[in-house]
């Protein structure tokens, strides 16, 4: 089992090395001057030059690599060029919201994925396999902002049940503020008691987390539809069946443990998706996240922010798929022979 971990790091951080030459390289090969960003538009030539020898922009290009490189690993990741700002300190400051909304939305996919497949792998072919099979492939067909502005059209503006745009009203700051404690505002809001505040973010979340689960949920419906059906044709399901066994327990005990590998690989690959899905998310619902940050990083060439975006979203990946790994060859040794 360390073998296979020590592997499985080893590949992750020779991965994340490759990650920082392209991001790098094409970071330089932007057709903008980031010297003009950082001083504006209206800087004199001395100014710029002045910013350039700042940033390091004078010196050759494997020496700014190298010394980004250094940088990276010192926790220096670089000012934003539009704020002005540590860019750790931005992402930071913006992470827990993030963080709240990806993990609400992949717990519902996980949870709801899993028990929809099982489901429709009961009776396949029939009605309620069909209707599960057609929202799976509505929820990986159909865009997210698309789907974050129906949600809103039909929730706020013909239901008028839950909130727009925002993680919390404004005047929860005024009449509950929420004491921060771990840095998680709906956490924090739970443990600290403030059901005004809890109750408040959750109605927010709502909208934003069912945007962002359609995809997984139905990746992840279907996988484990796929999967349980392979699984209940097994020697081992129809020996179980023949010593009496009720099928609850063969379904959701003796076969849903076998099926749970490649359902489980599903599941990096969905989290990379709710990195990059949260993007289109924030900026539907006015989320106050790191997609939010990221959208308007790209809006203003800022290349120090979008460089160590890529970073943190490619190593929480890395992290993802290191962990499903880690636990599929829990599930499955043959996975640790592999």
């Amino acid at each position: 089992m360390l073998r296979f971990v020590l592997r499985r790091l080893i590949t992750s951080v020779l991965v994340l090395a490759v990650l920082t030459v392209i991001v790098f390289v094409l970071a330089r090969v932007v057709p903008s001057d980031p010297a003009v960003i950082y001083a504006g538009p209206k800087a004199p030539p001395a100014e710029l030059d002045r910013v350039r020898q700042e940033l390091g922009f004078d010196r050759p290009m494997i020496v700014q690599y190298f010394e980004y490189l250094k940088n990276l690993l010192t926790g220096d990741w670089g000012h934003s060029l539009a704020t002005k700002r540590p860019v750790l300190d931005e992402l930071f400051s913006r992470l827990p919201a993030t963080l709240e909304l990806i993990g609400f939305a992949m717990c519902l996919a996980v949870l709801a994925g899993v028990v929809l497949g099982v489901v429709a792998s009961r009776r396949p072919g029939k009605f309620l396999d069909g209707t599960i099979r057609f929202l799976s492939i509505g929820g990986i067909s159909v865009p997210a902002f698309w789907l974050g502005l129906l949600l809103q059209l039909l929730f706020v503006g013909g239901l008028g049940v839950l909130p727009a745009t925002g993680q919390f009203s404004n005047s929860i700051k005024y009449s509950n503020p929420i004491t921060h404690i771990t840095g998680f505002p709906l956490f924090d809001s739970l443990i600290t008691g403030n059901g005004a505040a809890f109750q408040d973010g959750l109605q927010h979340l709502i909208l934003p987390a069912l945007t962002l689960a359609a995809y997984p949920l139905g990746l992840m419906a279907r996988m484990t539809r796929a999967a349980m059906l392979d699984v209940m044709n097994q020697d081992y399901i129809f020996t179980a069946q023949a010593y009496g066994l009720k099928e609850v327990t063969i379904r959701w005990r003796l076969a849903l443990k076998n099926a749970l590998p490649p359902v489980l690989s599903i599941a990096g690959m969905a989290t990379a998706y709710a990195l990059t899905g949260t993007f289109f998310v924030e900026a539907v619902f006015n989320w106050p996240g790191i997609g939010q940050f990221a959208t308007s990083s790209m809006l203003a060439v800022d290349y120090p922010a979008i460089m160590a975006i890529t970073l943190m979203g490619a190593t929480a990946y890395l992290v993802a798929n290191l962990l499903v790994d880690i636990l599929q060859s829990r599930i499955d040794p043959r996975v640790r022979m592999s």
